[in-house]
């Protein structure tokens, strides 16, 4: 069997979870209609897997908008807190320079096994608009190559009513820190 892709008891039972956040967090997708939603990832069982993946590292991917120009809707992670995909640094060439204590993993590979994307500054900052994510955690988001270049990777949290971009270099890891993702369908 094709391990990105679920099967039909899987994919029932995801769709469900994923319904029942839609009809709870109604003021994420206003205008939105399930049903559309539904039968697009019906037909895209690959896309089916990777929000699959979201929601087994808690997640909690949900509907966050809709593309026009690609006719694509857009889930975001929108887990309170940074899902259960931590202790990760930025990618890959930070994780091979690292010479001791090195993480499992990398943020940016970690989303690519996955089939989805780390979230940019300006998505981080639109899914801030649909409520307080992030409290106590922080969410790695997609780094500049400027900024990448000279070994720097950036983060961003919610503290004090605000949204803050911090650096870092990109081979550190914390236990609080991890990534949201965001996928296209």
């Amino acid at each position: 069997m094709n391990k990105k892709k679920l099967t039909p008891e899987q994919s029932e039972k995801l769709l469900k979870v994923l319904h029942q956040r839609f009809e709870k967090n109604t003021s994420r997708h206003k205008g939105l209609d399930w049903n559309k939603i539904q039968s697009k990832l019906e037909k895209n069982p690959e896309k089916l897997w990777s929000l699959n993946e979201m929601e087994e590292t808690e997640g909690e991917p949900d509907v966050v908008g809709y593309d026009k120009k690609t006719d694509e809707y857009i889930f975001f992670d929108c887990s309170p807190e940074s899902p259960k995909r931590r202790s990760l640094c930025y990618d890959y060439p930070a994780w091979e320079a690292r010479k001791a204590n090195k993480p499992e993993s990398n943020a940016i590979d970690t989303a690519s096994d996955m089939g989805i994307e780390i979230l940019t500054e300006e998505e981080y900052r639109q899914l801030q608009e649909l409520g307080k994510f992030d409290l106590k955690t922080s969410s790695w988001i997609k780094t500049p190559a400027h900024i990448r270049e000279l070994g720097g990777a950036i983060f961003c949290d919610r503290r004090y009513n605000t949204v803050f971009t911090y650096h870092n270099g990109a081979d550190s890891y914390y236990a609080a820190r991890g990534f949201r993702g965001a996928l296209k369908v």
